[in-house]
């Protein structure tokens, strides 16, 4: 990977072992060379993270993502990219932030609270306990996340009850 490279991490979750998310593994990765820890290549890492399901993105339906990297040019870099030109604009709106860890938080964590709303609605509790389920979750989610030095605002943007919505609710959802 040459010095100054870009990368776009697109993968949600928390490394059991280090509790690190996706793009701090990958930085820690970067840093070693053939077992050895060395000195970081100014690489980028953009977390890209919010409500979309590949379903719609294929089939250019209207859909929101973060960028989100410590230096707000490169989040600001691949926004354009997936935004494409103005003569040529993509399905996707893409918003930016520098919160990288509150918006990875947001993508793993929600996770767990739409499994929840599953289960639920699979045992036939119905939209009431989920909606309880989804709000209660979004609440211990910011908690969290404050605790863990994360931007409060965040986990109320696209990122946090964004991706929430579209993953407790949707028929496209796994969970």
């Amino acid at each position: 990977i040459p010095d100054g490279q870009v990368i776009v991490d697109v993968a949600k979750g928390i490394e059991a072992d280090t509790l690190m998310t996706m793009s701090e593994v990958i930085r820690s990765e970067l840093e070693k060379e053939d077992g050895k820890t060395r000195v970081p290549r100014d690489v980028k890492i953009v977390a890209l993270s919010g409500p979309t399901h590949a379903e719609e993105v294929a089939t250019d339906l209207p859909t929101t993502i973060v960028s989100a990297c410590g230096d707000m040019a490169t989040a600001e870099m691949i926004q354009d990219v997936f935004m494409g030109t103005p003569d040529n604009r993509t399905c996707l709106r893409v918003y930016t932030n520098t919160d990288v860890k509150g918006v990875e938080l947001c993508g793993a964590l929600k996770n767990i609270i739409a499994l929840a709303a599953g289960v639920s609605t699979g045992l036939g509790y119905g939209d009431n306990a989920r909606a309880a389920l989804i709000t209660r979750g979004l609440a211990e989610i910011v908690r969290l996340g404050m605790k863990m030095g994360c931007i409060e605002q965040t986990f109320y943007g696209l990122a946090g009850v964004g991706d929430l919505i579209v993953t407790a609710t949707s028929r496209h959802s796994r969970n």
